[in-house]
């Protein structure tokens, strides 16, 4: 099955009260989990690509496993572009045939955010690809994305940005956060701020960036194999299902792909010290990545069983 774009996935999920998961891939052995889980789970996929993954595998190289992946899958995949800064990177991956790209314009001013907006929008739009872009700020760290402090999205600007610049899906920011470190105390998000968006924007597409859970079994299984991830918390699955269910099609998911991973091979490392084969700790990391797809398919967003 070919490269698709969110249109018609986004258009039933809102319909339907469900979200798409939007999740960051970095290597093979992410690809395919994800890939195998949405296969079992017949769930529509976006495939994300940061900054820092273009950086670290390169864009060639991401966009030819996904080749492979889409070969041994008759599954609808989106792949998009997370966080561009700049009308160039998202040019560049317009280019590439990636079928929807974000803008984050979120720490320009208002006008400017606008401006580079519609700059993208119009590129991409004569070329079939979807743009997502971003009002208001998450707090946290994600690759090259750092931000101290949460701006929250005001509703009255979120439509008029959205009438102005044209894009067709806006990342808003309610509470969640980038990183496994997003809450202190109570994790909250401002679902009264969303509904107001949502109401607003009848049947537009909105999407949660910084949308990780942190399973605390995964941070326990890490630190007792060595990591320290004290203090690590996201935001409660049946919160994200909620916003699912309030015009949220897009949720994104990367801080947790990354902690089942790396706390499977923390595990394998700890009982196999004689252990040097790649293949070897690569595999229950392989595991490890489909089996949380699965799990926010079903707990989170709402996906399965969806084509």
């Amino acid at each position: 099955m070919p490269i698709t774009t969110p249109r018609e996935m986004f258009a039933r999920a809102y319909k339907e009260g469900y979200a798409i998961g939007a999740f960051n891939v970095n290597n093979m052995e992410i690809v395919q989990g994800i890939m195998q889980a949405g296969a079992e789970e017949r769930s529509p996929l976006i495939l994300q690509v940061s900054a820092g993954a273009r950086a670290y595998a390169g864009q060639t190289y991401i966009m030819k496993l996904v080749e492979a992946a889409l070969s041994e899958a008759d599954i609808p995949v989106v792949v998009h572009l997370d966080h561009g800064a700049d009308f160039d990177i998202c040019k560049a991956c317009i280019d590439g045939g990636f079928s929807s790209v974000m803008f984050d314009g979120s720490h320009f001013p208002f006008e400017k955010n606008i401006e580079i907006t519609r700059q993208v929008v119009e590129y991409a739009h004569e070329r079939g690809v979807w743009v997502e872009a971003e009002l208001g700020q998450l707090a946290g760290v994600e690759d090259d994305v750092h931000a101290e402090h949460s701006i929250y999205t005001d509703p009255d600007q979120a439509v008029e940005f959205v009438q102005r610049s044209g894009c067709d899906s806006l990342a808003i920011a309610i509470g969640t956060s980038h990183g496994a470190y997003k809450f202190k105390g109570e994790a909250k998000l401002d679902f009264e701020r969303l509904d107001k968006i949502s109401s607003m924007l009848p049947g537009y597409p909105l999407v949660l960036h910084g949308a990780s859970s942190v399973p605390q079994e995964f941070v326990e299984m890490a630190n007792q194999y060595g990591a320290k991830l004290g203090g690590a918390k996201g935001v409660p699955e049946e919160m994200l299902r909620k916003a699912a269910k309030s015009g949220v099609c897009k949720i994104n998911i990367d801080s947790d792909i990354r902690l089942a991973m790396t706390a499977n091979i923390r595990k394998y490392f700890a009982e196999h010290p004689e252990a040097f084969d790649p293949r070897a700790y690569l595999k229950p990391a392989r595991q490890a990545v489909k089996e949380m797809v699965q799990r926010k398919i079903r707990n989170v967003l709402g996906s399965s069983h969806k084509i």
